[in-house]
């Protein structure tokens, strides 16, 4: 019998290492795209101050969907339980800050930074918006109804880059980490009421 290369114990390490592939992978196909992944990331309190804003919807409905009893998502919330609650359960809340902003910072590079634009590139705005997100969906395809979930918040995402006519990378990158790192404790805080 075969035993997973991921457990408990590696599980944080792991999820940091694979998230932080994704930065490699940004630049590699920013490279073939002539798109620098980080030429749309600056500082503006405008930027700062929309990405806080900006996740607060996102955390609503999240916590909405903690007191949905229907079964499709009560197999996404038990599937998260099951797949990240052990693993995470005993880390520190700045170890799951420190995942959060990996996370944020190399999907947002990849969906956002690149893929969305040079799919804009060639197709508009439109293309690019629903296309990268598509793919951003996919990735997260844990059952299908989280798969389409994750696609609306991309779209989200996605939408946040332009939010003031900046396209300002660092907005999606606050909104994605700060919802990632506030979901994480919400799982936390669910598996220890449920162990």
């Amino acid at each position: 019998m075969s035993r997973s290369l991921i457990t408990t114990d590696n599980f944080f390490y792991s999820a940091c290492i694979f998230e932080t592939t994704l930065i490699p992978l940004a630049i590699i196909l920013g490279w073939i795209s002539s798109i620098n992944p980080f030429a749309n990331i600056f500082f503006t309190e405008t930027a700062l101050a929309t990405g806080l804003m900006g996740t607060i919807p996102l955390i609503l409905i999240f916590l909405a969907f903690e007191q949905i009893q229907a079964n499709s998502v009560g197999e996404i919330r038990q599937l998260l339980m099951d797949t990240l609650g052990p693993g995470l359960q005993d880390r520190h809340w700045t170890d799951l800050l420190i995942l959060a902003l990996i996370a944020g910072i190399a999907e947002e590079l990849l969906f956002r930074g690149v893929i969305q634009l040079w799919i804009e590139q060639s197709w508009g705005i439109t293309a690019g918006l629903v296309i990268s997100n598509c793919m951003f969906g996919l990735v997260h395809a844990v059952t299908p109804l989280y798969a389409f979930l994750a696609s609306l918040v991309g779209i989200y995402l996605g939408l946040s880059l332009d939010y003031g006519n900046e396209k300002n990378l660092l907005v999606p990158i606050i909104i994605h980490s700060l919802y990632d790192f506030l979901a994480f404790l919400a799982l936390i805080r669910m598996y220890r009421k449920n162990i």
